[in-house]
């Protein structure tokens, strides 16, 4: 099993958005550090986020690292024009020597959709047009393409060219089909969110995109799927565990509530009983993965890179106890393909 830490960037205010961007990317060099295979941004546009720009927050992740694969998570192409989100992340897998992956996705959020000027009866029509011309546009040369939501292409030239031809893009899914649908078609990855909702629902579309993968022509053996986890805190005991995770655990319901999300979980335990969250001691969080991998045959996690409430202190150590007792026994428990090497 491959592990990636990512974060959206969330900002509550307690802190100056320089701070929390220079926590991001301290984050990522800590998880670099401790044998993390790539480290994710989010793109979100709207409170409580300041994920608005990956590009140029992975661009300051690739000079500060020189491993770790760059993830976005996700790229919300149903925002933004194909031909200028290509050109910066074709600029961006140079600057990182060909360690750059894309997740993308339509994106959540009714306030960032408005800003754009997109509707909920265009969104997945605008992420399906813009990731068929982004594709094209990273395999050719020049482009001939017409579509709805933007001018069309005659002979098009997008520079620079980028270093991996292709890159690979996992196709980002939290509830629907169309983006399961779309990356079947494609012969792309999958990466179920696996956040908000115990495991069925997700369990669900990934038997869906198997099903799909397979009548699109493509080899069963060669799916390949990605899962997020709702948080992470381990400890040598279970109720140390949770007792130390328990206050961050209830200030994020706390933020649920106040955006309008009303909880899932109506309490810790209940999270670690049947939502996706990995607090408990080593042990236990392997086993819990065991248990979602026999529902979703998932290669790749992710856990969230911030520190989420703990303290600087607990957050390096619980990542630094996954490292040292939990990754190892997963990656070798459960096969995983390798990631693509950087080309530089």
């Amino acid at each position: 099993m491959k592990f990636l830490a990512i974060t959206l960037i969330a900002h509550d205010g307690r802190t100056s958005t320089t701070e929390r961007l220079r926590e991001v990317v301290d984050n990522a060099i800590l998880a670099e550090e401790l044998g993390f295979d790539g480290f994710g941004v989010g793109e979100r546009h709207e409170r409580p986020f300041i994920s608005s720009s990956p590009p140029v927050v992975l661009g300051h992740v690739a000079a500060r690292t020189s491993r770790i694969r760059l993830f976005t998570a996700v790229t919300t192409l149903s925002l933004l024009d194909p031909v200028r989100a290509y050109e910066d992340y074709a600029t961006l897998d140079h600057l990182s020597g060909g360690r750059l992956e894309l997740i993308i996705g339509k994106g959540n959020g009714t306030a960032q959709a408005r800003l754009f000027g997109v509707t909920a009866e265009d969104q997945w029509e605008r992420n399906r047009e813009g990731y068929e011309l982004f594709r094209r546009l990273w395999r050719e040369d020049k482009v001939t393409w017409s579509g709805r939501f933007r001018p069309p292409l005659t002979g098009a030239e997008a520079l620079p060219r980028p270093l991996q031809r292709p890159i690979r893009v996992w196709h980002g899914s939290a509830t629907s089909t169309d983006s399961v649908d779309l990356a079947a078609r494609h012969g792309d990855p999958l990466f179920s969110a696996n956040v908000t909702h115990p495991v069925e629902p997700y369990a669900e579309l990934v038997a869906h995109y198997r099903e799909r993968w397979a009548h699109h022509g493509h080899d069963p053996a060669d799916a390949l799927v990605g899962a997020g986890s709702a948080g992470y805190y381990a400890a040598r005991t279970s109720q140390e565990a949770v007792e130390t995770y328990r206050p961050v655990f209830d200030a994020r319901q706390e933020t649920f509530r106040r955006y309008g999300a009303p909880p899932v979980f109506h309490s810790l335990e209940d999270a670690i009983e049947r939502g996706s969250i990995l607090v408990g001691s080593p042990q236990q969080i392997i086993d819990k993965v065991h248990r979602y991998h026999a529902r979703l045959g998932h290669e790749v996690m992710h856990l969230h890179a911030d520190a989420d409430g703990l303290t600087n202190r607990q957050h390096r150590a619980a990542l630094e106890l996954f490292q040292a007792e939990i990754a190892p026994v997963l990656r070798k428990e459960i096969p995983s393909r390798p990631f693509p090497e950087g080309l530089s």
